[in-house]
């Protein structure tokens, strides 16, 4: 079994690129167990993970895969609950979603998430793209 932990934020595009980039990873999808962790940083309504938009789309897309989804969730440094998670489920690959910056100086930096995740893990971590703009 291919463990993976993918950070899923409330940017529903991101978090459907981050549940594609896990179904096509190679294998069949029910040899894969899926932790998506969103990660409150607020939540003055006191919603749950599932009730989020972004996180219920990527469980679908998973899902229909094939793939095996837990829902987690955490509040707080969003970076320090995947890492944790990650050791937590002794995860095979950590997956984020990149962030499409507009300035040029922006463009050569991931969002800080996404950073401390790359730099901090002691795992492999994918970055999944992002999609283009019109």
């Amino acid at each position: 079994m291919y463990h993976v932990v993918a950070g899923v934020d409330e940017d529903v595009e991101r978090a459907r690129n981050c549940a594609r980039a896990v179904a096509d990873l190679p294998g069949p999808p029910s040899e894969r167990t899926v932790w998506l962790l969103h990660s409150f940083t607020d939540n003055p309504s006191g919603a749950s993970a599932p009730q989020v938009r972004s996180v219920r789309e990527a469980t679908e897309l998973l899902e229909e895969a094939g793939a095996d989804v837990e829902v987690r969730e955490s509040s707080g440094d969003p970076a320090r609950a995947l890492l944790e998670a990650a050791e937590e489920a002794d995860a095979d690959l950590v997956v984020v979603a990149g962030r499409r910056e507009r300035s040029p100086a922006g463009k050569a930096v991931f969002g800080s998430t996404t950073q401390t995740v790359i730099l901090e893990a002691d795992r492999s971590v994918l970055v999944a793209g992002t999609t283009q703009d019109d």
